[in-house]
């Protein structure tokens, strides 16, 4: 028996939300988990690339994997050790680019092995685990559940999330660039504390921004993507982020820009066709900071992972 799960692709953090907010994209890997056939056979695990563009070679292919990582715990659960089992890992969503690749590939291993087992798990002790192994909720939740998420992961390990409805003229687009930035070394610039103005200044902004999407209130929204925890510390990683950001903030249509997640992708929203009235634009500040890259304008994934 096997079951196939498909898994979006996800920007976290969404300018001053720091680790708890979170949206899903129409990007997705494909996870498969099956007993195998001849018992002792152990841990198989596979990686197809979906996008020949894409670096795979670092994923481990052992007990190290974060897939089977989650997997474990999930067995640990329910009481049982993990049993022979495959799993195949068919990736299109960009590797160590911000866009929660490791986090589709965790939710994806755990729904699939869950369904498997019959679905012993819920939906609360599946946000657990998976942002135990991710280390915080703000991907891992809109993965599972789509959409725009605020998260929260608790002292004693469960995540409480809302989810809210983004607003349909809110574009979002994706700057991939050609170079991989991990996500350890993203968090190793991030200073150990903030002081009491910084933080007051991205509750404020976060605050601010959550009503900004309830109230569909643009306007509001473009005061609310900057914040003062983490992307003045990655900017330096980020390229052409700072250019970006100067080159957008007082265009017709464009709400804003942040970095994805860690890193090195930048999302920007804008409403309707505001991005194509600058794209031209974008594309030069990448071309004379020579770098490549792939520009997709998307809509939100409401629906989350799905069997297949």
């Amino acid at each position: 028996m096997k079951v196939s799960v498909k898994v979006p692709a996800t920007t976290a953090n969404i300018g001053p939300g720091f680790d708890c907010l979170g949206l899903a994209l129409p990007i997705y890997n494909e996870i498969t988990v099956e007993e195998t056939v001849m018992p002792g056979s152990g841990i198989e695990i596979n990686i197809i690339e979906d996008n020949e563009t894409l670096d795979v070679l670092s994923i481990p292919k052992d007990e190290n994997n974060i897939a089977y990582k989650a997997i474990e715990l999930l067995y640990n659960f329910i009481g049982q050790s993990v049993s022979d089992i495959k799993i195949t890992i068919k990736t299109n969503i960009p590797v160590t680019r911000g866009l929660g690749s490791s986090a589709s590939v965790i939710v994806g291993g755990l729904m699939a092995a869950n369904k498997l087992l019959g679905e012993p798990a819920d939906e609360a002790v599946l946000l657990s685990i998976a942002s135990e192994v991710e280390g915080h909720p703000d991907n891992v939740t809109p993965a599972l559940v789509g959409g725009f998420c605020l998260s929260s992961l608790e002292a004693d390990g469960s995540v409480y999330y809302s989810k809210l409805d983004w607003p349909l003229n809110w574009k979002l687009t994706v700057l991939i660039p050609d170079y991989e930035l991990d996500t350890s070394i993203a968090r190793s610039v991030l200073p150990d504390c903030v002081s009491i103005p910084d933080a007051a200044y991205n509750i404020r902004k976060c605050a601010m921004l959550i009503d900004a999407v309830y109230k569909k209130d643009a306007q509001l929204m473009k005061k609310c993507l900057k914040d003062k925890i983490h992307q003045p510390y990655r900017e330096k990683l980020v390229k052409g982020f700072k250019e970006l950001s100067e080159l957008l903030e007082n265009k017709n249509d464009i709400i804003g820009c942040v970095i994805s997640g860690a890193g090195p992708t930048i999302l920007v929203i804008s409403e309707n066709d505001g991005f194509e009235k600058v794209k031209d634009d974008v594309k030069l500040i990448f071309k004379e900071l020579n770098v490549n890259c792939d520009i997709r304008t998307l809509s939100i994934e409401n629906e989350g992972t799905i069997v297949i």
